[in-house]
């Protein structure tokens, strides 16, 4: 079984804004904004049903990312 090295805490998520260059925050997997009440379910179910194709084929873990300088928010594709 695969596990995001973020969603697990084993590493911290850097990317920069594209719009203003400041550190953007991880918000965590998109999944948990699509149904609140995902996290309650198997990760292969989750992965049906975020709205992105191959992430339960290809061991992808979405997770949004949103500067908290100019409010931007970006989706990551994380390799499990």
């Amino acid at each position: 079984m695969a596990m995001c090295p973020y969603c697990n805490g084993f590493e911290k998520l850097e990317k920069i804004c594209t719009v203003c260059g400041t550190i953007m925050e991880d918000s965590g997997k998109v999944s948990d904004f699509l149904d609140p009440y995902g996290h309650y379910n198997d990760e292969e179910t989750v992965k049906l049903g975020d709205g992105f194709p191959r992430t339960a084929e290809d061991d992808i873990c979405p997770h949004l990312v949103s500067c908290p300088e100019c409010g931007h928010d970006q989706v990551v594709f994380v390799q499990e």
